[in-house]
This record gives structure tokens, sequence and C-alpha cells, in this order.
């Protein structure tokens, strides 16, 4: 009867942090890019914002993912702001956006306590990347790698989409599809 109750207890917790379309956004308080504290409170009201977390700066998918949400925003025709996170320190994703030039906050989860927060699988174990950022060779270090999810938290702080199963190609139109379908 104990291991019966202990395990229905244990499932409850894991989903207790399972986030929905329909919840509400659990907030987000991370450091950027620049090391300063970013909060999503803070920029709920005005558009939607796409939340999207990927597994690691400067890597191949991750870049591809990042410099489409960069072209669109560069384009000028967007109803929505975005912001990326993963479990880079913060010191790679100033690397990440200098070298692609990225337009849009990167958060640093490197506790994981965001992705927990919204149920984003996440993995431990020490990686370790070399790349050149302005013709300078650096090495990128992380202890955590997260799953490539996307949500989309509307202006009054409801998640209103969840992919859980994102492809870096296809996000930023699944988005835009999503959202012109919302009109």
């Amino acid at each position: 009867m104990k291991r019966t109750v202990l395990l229905l207890a244990g499932l409850a917790a894991i989903s207790a942090t399972a986030i929905e379309v329909g919840d509400k956004a659990p907030e987000i308080v991370l450091k950027n890019q620049d090391g300063k504290v970013w909060k999503l409170s803070e920029h709920l009201g005005g558009k939607h914002l796409v939340v999207y977390f990927y597994p690691a700066a400067m890597t191949g998918g991750c870049t591809k993912q990042a410099c489409a949400y960069r072209d669109h925003l560069q384009s000028g025709g967007t109803t929505f702001d975005i912001v990326g996170i993963s479990g880079d320190p913060v010191g790679n994703l100033k690397l990440f956006q200098t070298a692609e030039h990225l337009n849009f906050p990167l958060l640093s989860d490197s506790e994981t306590t965001a992705a927990k927060a919204y149920g984003v699988p996440v993995k431990s174990g020490e990686k370790a990347i070399k790349r050149t950022v302005a013709g300078e060779e650096v090495e990128l270090k992380r202890n955590t790698t997260t799953a490539r999810w996307t949500f989309i938290i509307d202006p009054a702080g409801k998640v209103i989409y969840k992919d859980d199963q994102v492809k870096p190609m296809a996000d930023l139109q699944n988005i835009i599809s999503f959202l012109n379908q919302q009109k």
C-alpha cells in the first residue's frame, strides 16, 4: 500500500510541472547574454512571446533556428517577441549572439530552473565544443543540455502553443502559421 501511494504522489509531482496549453506561464527569472536579469513578467502585456528552449549555443540546428528568428525580426513584420533559453552559461550566449548577430535575448538556464518549470527534459553532463568567433578560437562548455521545445505565451501570460517535437528549420513557420490562425 505504501508503495502505491508513493508512486502516485511521484506521478502527481511530475505531471504538476508539465505545462500545457491553457496554463499560466511560470515566471522565468534568468540572466541574459549580457549578465542582466530578465523576467518574463516584465515582458507580458504587449505582443505574444515565443519562448524557445534549445540544446546548445553555436551548434548546427540551434544556429539555424536562431538565425531564422533573427532574419524574421530583421524583416520587420513580426507580431511577436522572441527569447531563447539554453543550459549554456552567460559567456557562451554572448559569443553566440556576437557570432550570429542575434537580435533577441538569450537566457542562461544553467541551473535548469526554467526548463523544469516548463517540463522541458534536461540532460546533465559536461559538454564542450570549439568554435571560431571574430577570428579567435573559443571553447564553449556547458553542464546541462535542454530538449528543443517551443511555447507561445499570450499578452495575459497564458500558454497558447506548445511544441515538444520541434524541428529547427520548421519552428518559425509553425509559429507564424499558428498565430495567423488566431487572428
